[in-house]
């Protein structure tokens, strides 16, 4: 398979709880009677829990504006009358992109939890606490490979949010979220939540490593990098994304993820995620026909991760693999959904060969990949 007609090929595949009271058995010819069940409440039996939330975490939520500088080609600008005429080539243009998101204190001496791309690219971020202080913001690191970002204020003795275990959620756990969406700061909103687990391909975030907690939690632009909290007020995500045109839909970070990140940047500015160098899409049925009608090729299978596309000099491409190979297992655990491959691939160390067992040509092979640090600026691979 070549790697145009493969090319062409990731293009076109790219394209109040209620219940009845129980009675107990008669005792002594005398019948007794349970009272009902009592309302178990997520809030703690406080009609209001979610204003006592609030009051709890809100000092601990900022506002974050940053903007940058964006130089335009003068190459771009230039009249070409100007260029005929022997006139002199205009200076460059530039521009400041402004944007606003929201973040968290997760650290007493300054250090707050966001989102990578609200402060992404940044020439200064200015940070807004809730007693109006005004205050000058570093970005200690960013990972645009799982959205999160540390920036650091100096001061001390803040308000910090108190971050919950994100490992144990269950659809329909009452949930709130407090940010700045569309510049209106300290705004609530509240939910449930409404699924775990939705993964990057799902919402259209490709180019992501999360696996995303689904909230009807109303977010909006400027929410980004705020927290998701449960009905103790312990942080449980980060809210981060939305999909275009979708209503009552909105996507947060696990917590788990977000500081797991958070402590690597903290310690040292980045994050080495293990890549392998491919592009791939989870194989089916209808899919097979479409690469054998198209390609001209003979999948003889139509279950396990279809490799699309190597990336020259990567390290998929040093071990030998190839477009048009079907992986089946990874360590000998199998795989049938890129999800997998990811996730396996995500747990992976730097330099530890993985054991890939491929279908090519009708026959199993094996071939072994040593994971290399993520490119930082390369988007939508694995």
């Amino acid at each position: 398979m070549s790697l145009s007609g493969c090319a062409q090929l990731a293009n076109s595949l790219n394209t109040s709880r209620g219940g009845t009271a129980a009675t107990e058995p008669i005792v002594e010819a005398s019948p007794i009677v349970a009272a009902p069940p009592p309302i178990i409440s997520t809030s703690g039996g406080d009609p209001n829990f979610v204003v006592g939330v609030v009051q709890k975490v809100g000092p601990a939520v900022v506002r974050i504006d940053s903007s940058r500088t964006i130089s335009q080609n003068p190459e771009q600008l230039e009249d070409p009358f100007r260029r005929f005429f022997g006139e002199s080539t205009p200076e460059p243009r530039q521009r400041v992109e402004r944007g606003s998101g929201s973040g968290f204190i997760i650290n007493a001496n300054g250090q707050i939890l966001t989102n990578s791309h609200v402060v992404d690219g940044a020439d200064s971020v200015t940070i807004t606490l809730k007693d109006g202080r005004t205050l000058k913001g570093k970005v200690l690191g960013e990972d645009q490979v799982t959205d999160v970002a540390v920036v650091q204020i100096e001061t001390n003795n803040l308000p910090t949010v108190a971050l919950g275990n994100s490992e144990k959620l269950q659809p329909g756990e009452a949930v709130i979220a407090i940010g700045n969406p569309l510049g209106l700061n300290n705004t609530v909103t509240s939910g449930i939540l409404s699924a775990t687990g939705r993964s990057s391909s799902d919402i259209g975030a490709t180019d992501k490593r999360v696996d995303y907690i689904q909230t009807d939690a109303a977010i909006n632009p400027g929410n980004s990098g705020g927290p998701l909290l449960n009905a103790r007020g312990e942080v449980i995500g980060m809210n981060t994304a939305i999909i275009k045109g979708a209503q009552g839909l909105g996507f947060a970070i696990p917590i788990n993820t977000a500081q797991r990140i958070a402590q690597e940047l903290i310690a040292k500015g980045r994050v080495d995620h293990p890549y392998l160098g491919i592009q791939m899409v989870t194989l089916t049925p209808e899919i097979r026909e479409r690469v054998n009608a198209r390609l001209g090729i003979n999948l003889s299978t139509d279950k396990g991760v279809l490799l699309i596309d190597i990336v020259p000099r990567s390290p998929a491409a040093a071990a030998g693999l190839r477009a048009g190979d079907v992986i089946q297992s990874i360590n000998n655990q199998p795989v049938s959904k890129i999800e997998e491959v990811q996730k396996i691939v995500e747990s992976s160390k730097i330099g530890s060969p993985l054991q890939v067992q491929v279908q090519r040509n009708g026959q199993l092979t094996q071939v072994a990949v040593s994971p290399a640090a993520f490119p930082v600026q390369r988007q939508a691979r694995q």
